[in-house]
């Protein structure tokens, strides 16, 4: 078995979807970089390593069997052993997880550019093991779980926003209050308040959702803004983030 040694990790727990696990260039001083002493290498096919950056599902249980107590972090000189925990690669891309004892990769990471360099030569000329997936339920995407395809090209900071801005348009679906929906939807479009008072308020939702999940821009972010005044947990959310990229933005200057 390959291993690998010294890595530098920046865990993002719970991610489903791998443009959550940010590259390295995304990375923040507060992330709360770890370093690994020591963690298997395992060169698999294309399906898994795409199962298990874009999913959290179970991981097959002969690659748990093969990684076992092999990866060990230190913590103050000293060495603890982790149950399941590896870096992995399809030979293009690169992803290390670690199921925190259980059989889902629960927390994931990138690596910095040296160590991905590091992995595509050690596996070089090598055969990707094959381990057998079962029980697999089909990926969906859905507003709160976005495809790559409506998060591609966007920072770490406009991922962000644009899942809030989702998870505040999901709420708005349930609203008490139907106004809301066309109020909203000529907030973000006005050359459609014409057609407020002639569709249904679930027409409206749909306009203004499916106007809003395509790319990022000046006018997503206002309406984002806007739409979670008043409601503490979204805003929360809002301040922190924007709070979190003025710092990384200041670091780089």
């Amino acid at each position: 078995m390959l291993y690998m040694h010294d890595l530098w990790v920046n865990w993002f727990e719970g991610e489903e979807n791998g443009y959550n696990v940010c590259q390295f260039h995304e990375w923040r001083k507060e992330d709360g970089i770890e370093l690994v002493d020591q963690i298997p290498l395992l060169y698999i096919e294309e399906d898994l390593y795409e199962f298990i950056e874009n999913d959290l599902q179970e991981l097959p249980r002969s690659l748990l069997d093969d990684i076992y107590k092999r990866t060990y972090v230190k913590n103050n000189q000293e060495r603890r052993t982790i149950d399941y925990a590896a870096v992995v690669t399809d030979g293009k891309r690169v992803l290390v997880f670690d199921t925190l004892g259980y059989s889902l990769p629960v927390k994931k990471s990138r690596l910095i550019p040296r160590q991905e360099r590091l992995v595509f030569d050690m596996v070089e000329g090598k055969r990707p093991a094959v381990y057998m997936i079962e029980s697999v339920s089909p990926k969906e995407h859905h507003i709160l779980s976005l495809s790559p395809e409506k998060m591609a090209g966007l920072t770490r900071r406009e991922r962000q926003l644009k899942q809030l801005l989702m998870m505040a348009l999901d709420q708005l679906k349930n609203t008490d209050h139907p106004e809301e929906v066309g109020y909203w939807l000529t907030e973000w479009d006005p050359a459609q308040y014409q057609d407020i008072k002639h569709i249904t308020t679930e027409d409206a939702w749909q306009r203004l959702y499916y106007g809003t999940i395509e790319g990022w821009s000046k006018q997503h972010e206002e309406l984002c803004g806007k739409i979670i005044k008043g409601q503490p947990f979204f805003e929360t959310m809002w301040q922190a983030e924007n709070h979190k990229d003025q710092k990384h933005l200041k670091s780089q200057n």
